[in-house]
């Protein structure tokens, strides 16, 4: 896919750190060769390196000697490490004993890793679930300052360029949080633009949807949205953002002049921000089978280094694209 090697060649400009915490898995390993063979960010990889090296043996697979390997029982850094679990944790109740064997977990390594300021971000899931991969990243590496709320956005290219940026567009939450407060779905749309900006290298134009375009239906999920689009606007200033608006007005330019022709939003955004996930995950799924869109995603947003989570049956191409994501968003913390 040519968005892909276009991030690739972006993640090679200001190459960053990224952990595979399940590299000895078959498709992570394979993925790895990939990725060190294109050579867009320097990898990591936490396994036994004899099983490591063994496979890239059994695989015929030429790269990997080109990666780091941690070694999760026999790291040089555990006791750095543990002293930094202790210091974050051992007011909520962590002990020494709890942190020396959580440290010789691959996903807790890798978050402390991160948090140490050792990696950049981290691609896991394929043998994990996404609670496995999330509780470490929530304890450790946490939630960007101003931020509380963790949310998923797709990128979806639409056949139809007349949508978004060439038909490209970005949408959230389509994979988290099932009912943001006003505060925290103001949150998810400076998040969203952010990930425009980092992953798509686009300008966010970001819409806060609703049923109602400014004030023509009047009830408490309408003002959620209103109040939404005002904290966002004070959270980032020099993002374009506008609310409450109904799809067709956020998306048509004939429309957006009847139902809000005053916004510089209005008929032409490029980031659609919903209301709830139900929504939010319907639409993106209607819009990628009814519309034939490419849907790339979830792109986790809002922690304070990328932690991206896979689904347990992706592919090794999937590994690959998610890691030149992750790649480009540690890019765009800077």
């Amino acid at each position: 896919m040519e968005f892909v090697e276009q991030l690739k060649a972006k993640a090679r400009e200001n190459k960053k750190r990224i952990i595979l915490p399940e590299a000895p898995e078959e498709r992570n390993i394979k993925a790895a060769d990939i990725i060190l063979k294109e050579d867009f960010c320097d990898l990591i990889l936490i396994g036994s390196p004899e099983e490591i090296h063994q496979q890239a043996y059994e695989y015929n697979l030429e790269n990997i000697g080109k990666a780091a390997i941690i070694d999760p029982n026999n790291n040089p850094k555990k006791e750095e490490y543990v002293e930094l679990m202790l210091k974050l944790r051992g007011s909520k109740g962590l002990t020494r004993e709890q942190a020396e064997s959580l440290i010789t977990n691959p996903l807790y390594l890798a978050a402390v890793m991160i948090k140490a300021g050792d990696a950049d971000g981290e691609v896991a899931g394929a043998n994990n679930t996404t609670g496995d991969v999330l509780r470490p990243a929530f304890q450790y590496v946490k939630t960007k300052p101003g931020i509380s709320v963790v949310s998923g956005a797709f990128l979806m290219f639409i056949p139809d360029n007349h949508f978004g940026e060439n038909g490209l567009m970005v949408f959230a939450d389509c994979a988290v949080h099932p009912n943001p407060t006003a505060e925290e779905l103001a949150q998810i749309a400076v998040s969203t633009g952010e990930t425009a900006r980092s992953i798509a290298g686009i300008e966010p134009r970001i819409a806060m949807l609703s049923f109602s375009t400014k004030g023509s239906a009047k009830h408490e999920m309408v003002d959620k949205v209103a109040v939404a689009t005002r904290l966002a606007q004070e959270m980032a200033p020099d993002m374009q953002i506008d609310g409450e608006l109904q799809a067709d007005a956020a998306l048509v330019p004939g429309i957006a002049c009847k139902k809000a022709p005053d916004s510089r939003v209005a008929g032409r955004a490029n980031v659609l921000v919903f209301p709830s996930l139900d929504v939010g995950n319907i639409a993106y799924k209607l819009v990628q089978r009814m519309a034939h869109a490419e849907a790339v995603g979830p792109v986790l947003q809002g922690m304070a280094a990328p932690i991206n989570d896979l689904s347990r049956g992706c592919s090794i191409s999937d590994i690959v694209s998610l890691v030149a994501i992750t790649a480009c968003q540690a890019g765009g913390m800077e």
